[in-house]
């Protein structure tokens, strides 16, 4: 079976898709994968760090009001559309799986010409309007909150396996070694995504001293793109971190914000998270984080009102008190669902099997 995956633009993209290579992999390890990305995503390093062949065509985003961009728009679109299309019939592609974003847009038409099976996931509370363009080519529609697009049947996130699979606990201690963290102090997490988020990291730099007088270690992920902090005895700061499963295992609660990947990942490994949803875009990140705070599994807070003061108490009252933290992290494992990668790539299966695509 030869699998397209269309994903590209931010990791909230890319990852789901890796996650689902890896278990089509598994379940059959002759399974072929292409991933169709952007020329100027983040697709072009987290790919062919994974293992995967990685083909780019160019992005096409939607202008936002009239003009000359809006009237070239039709022939760029269709000379992208016929680049995918001739991988799809070249490359013998079986089926083409698509996460949203720019890049998914050319793989959608292009399966909907050549008649490929096409399934689509949609990780947010909102649809991108990607996904919502694919969805009406295919039957085959997942989504984390399914009622954000007709038809779709419920899929959580596929998640890396290190992650679906962690013991937190059995971790824990190899963990900290790892970051050069004390065995026996609470550890805060904080991370704004693969860049990195200016606001969180400001804000745990001011809260550092009154966190560390507290007795909390702080693992920091300041961002690839960021000015790197200044490490200190109980403070690490790192520009990324690659291997999640040992930061959520060194990590007692979590500073972050909430896309759909980062709450999807704590809710599987039972890891209370103080969210601070990005306070742009149409709102998904609020909703995203939302079922896992109104299970009492984290809490949340707008980006505008985030303070020192906040961080510190909110942290010191999870951290200190163990029923509450305890508490908090079996409301998040409630939600969370580790096996969703091979779930889809069991659907990716029977689409295959159930022919193409409607037209």
């Amino acid at each position: 079976m030869h699998v397209l995956l269309a994903a590209g633009g931010t990791a909230g993209h890319i990852e789901p898709a890796l996650n689902l290579a890896d278990a089509l992999c598994r379940l059959d390890p002759t399974t072929r994968i292409t991933v169709l990305g952007g020329e100027r995503g983040l697709e072009a390093t987290l790919v062919p760090a994974r293992g995967y062949v990685l083909v780019t065509v160019p992005s096409v985003p939607m202008p936002r009001r009239p003009g000359r961009d809006l009237l070239a728009l039709g022939p760029r679109v269709r000379r992208t559309v016929d680049r995918a299309a001739r991988l799809v019939v070249d490359e013998q592609v079986d089926v083409i799986v698509g996460f949203g974003g720019y890049a998914a847009v050319p793989a959608y038409l292009a399966a909907r010409r050549t008649r490929t099976p096409l399934v689509i996931h949609e990780a947010n509370a909102r649809a991108g309007w990607a996904n919502r363009l694919g969805a009406r080519f295919t039957s085959h529609v997942f989504a984390t909150f399914p009622a954000v697009l007709p038809g779709a049947r419920p899929m959580a996130l596929p998640l890396r396996h290190s992650i679906a699979t962690l013991d937190r606990a059995a971790l824990r201690s190899a963990a900290r070694e790892e970051f050069g963290l004390a065995p026996d102090a609470p550890v805060l997490l904080a991370f704004g995504g693969s860049q990195g988020a200016q606001r969180l990291n400001a804000t745990v730099s001011l809260a550092l001293p009154d966190l560390r007088a507290r007795g909390v270690q702080v693992l920091h992920s300041y961002g690839l793109r960021n000015e790197a902090p200044v490490a200190a005895p109980g403070y690490v700061p790192v520009p990324f971190i690659e291997r999640m499963d040992l930061a959520y295992a060194a990590a007692d609660v979590a500073l972050t914000r909430a896309g759909a990947m980062t709450c999807a990942e704590l809710a599987a490994v039972g890891l209370p998270g103080l969210y601070v949803p990005l306070p742009i875009g149409n709102g998904e990140q609020r909703l995203n984080a939302l079922p896992v705070v109104q299970a009492g599994g984290g809490l949340i807070l707008d980006d505008a009102a985030l303070s020192p003061e906040w961080l510190v108490d909110s942290v010191a009252s999870v951290l200190h008190d163990e029923g509450t933290l305890a508490a908090m992290g079996a409301a998040a494992a409630g939600l969370g669902v580790r096996d969703a990668d091979e779930r889809l790539a069991r659907a990716v299966a029977d689409a295959v099997a159930g022919g193409a695509t409607r037209g």
